[in-house]
């Protein structure tokens, strides 16, 4: 088996404020291999999003090391790409203005950006609206758009931080269709964090399990819903399998194990 993309040793951070200090993650080891989906869920305040800003290289562990492509993470990386809730389209500009930004801010070549845009833009359904404001998009759309902005800058990692919580259900389920197509058909490795375990489940290879504070991964369940190993079925067609009920079972039941009662 080939070496992890995605590593973490032992990892810890804590938060450091005036009055007191708090330790949100503990422990956590966890890899991801090149062109795998994973997804974690836990419960709310656990650390889930942290543990994206320190794969990002935008926060450093307090405890352990973090890893990509064997390499420590000391900072933030092109290799990195990072999806948020919100899509953070910049109202001034077209579609097309929105999805070069952070090849400009990487200071990529501005022709092969442009070039780069306009090819996904066309192949994604969204050719047609490349001189649009994101005013005129849905919710949906303007979330393709997102993602093809964090393309361009052609990152081999993307972070996906609860990136369809905002749409509605119909959306939602229209939309992880799309995008898994999207990053599956571009190759990349991607981690999502998402407070819908039908979501983590539907999307990813495998569903990582977050405790509550400090958190730590309790729980790894690797998705197997066809029989056929060489079959990559989309998030919809793994939602009408019979044993997808079961994933959703048992991982609903290990998070009741971690969710704090009065």
């Amino acid at each position: 088996m080939s070496a992890p993309q995605i590593e973490l040793v032992d990892v810890g951070y804590r938060y450091f404020a005036p009055q007191r200090e708090t330790e949100a993650i503990r422990d956590v080891s966890m890899s991801v291999r090149a062109g795998e989906f994973v997804g974690i869920v836990g419960p709310s305040g656990c650390g889930k999003s942290t543990l994206l800003s320190l794969i990002s290289g935008m926060l450093r562990p307090t405890e352990g090391r973090v890893l990509i492509d064997g390499r420590e993470v000391l900072g933030t990386s092109p290799q990195v790409g990072y999806m948020l809730q919100h899509d953070h389209l910049f109202e001034w500009r077209d579609v097309l203005g929105n999805v070069t930004v952070g090849a400009e801010i990487r200071r990529m070549d501005r022709k092969k950006a442009r070039r780069t845009a306009v090819e996904l833009l066309e192949r994604y359904g969204l050719g047609g609206f490349a001189s649009h404001s994101p005013s005129q998009l849905s919710g949906g759309m303007r979330q393709r758009v997102a993602l093809i902005r964090t393309l361009v800058a052609e990152p081999d990692i993307l972070l996906l931080d609860e990136p369809f919580s905002a749409l509605d259900f119909q959306t939602r389920l229209t939309l992880a269709d799309e995008v898994h197509r999207i990053i599956r058909e571009q190759g990349k490795t991607a981690v999502l964090v998402t407070h819908d375990i039908q979501e983590a489940i539907a999307m990813s290879d495998r569903v990582l399990v977050m405790s509550r504070r400090p958190s730590t991964i309790s729980r790894s369940y690797d998705i197997r819903l066809s029989g056929d190993p060489n079959d990559d079925p989309t998030p919809w067609r793994k939602r009408a399998s019979p044993r997808f009920q079961a994933y959703f079972n048992d991982i609903w039941r290990e998070l009741e194990a971690h969710v704090v009662t009065d």
